[in-house]
């Protein structure tokens, strides 16, 4: 009766620890899926800003151009 005993109350902690130990992976996984996709969204955001910054670099460029007056050597002057 004793060995009975020992035995339930051994598999019953057996079986919490295996449900807490499917617990903990789940939530693993859980937080490994959301930081593989915050690194991915962080990659794509710096390659955004990267380009960003090349076209507003270019459009800063254009902007200081030194306009050239055409109408110098134009005959009705």
């Amino acid at each position: 009766m004793l060995n009975y005993i020992l035995i339930q109350s051994l598999s019953i902690i057996l079986f919490e620890q295996t449900q807490t130990v499917i617990v903990l992976t789940i939530v693993v996984i859980f937080f490994a899926v959301l930081l593989i996709l915050g690194v991915r969204k962080s990659y794509k955001l710096k390659k955004e800003n990267e380009r960003l910054d090349k076209i507003s670099e270019k459009l800063a460029k254009e902007d200081e151009e030194k306009y050239e007056d055409f109408t110098d050597g134009h005959m009705y002057q």
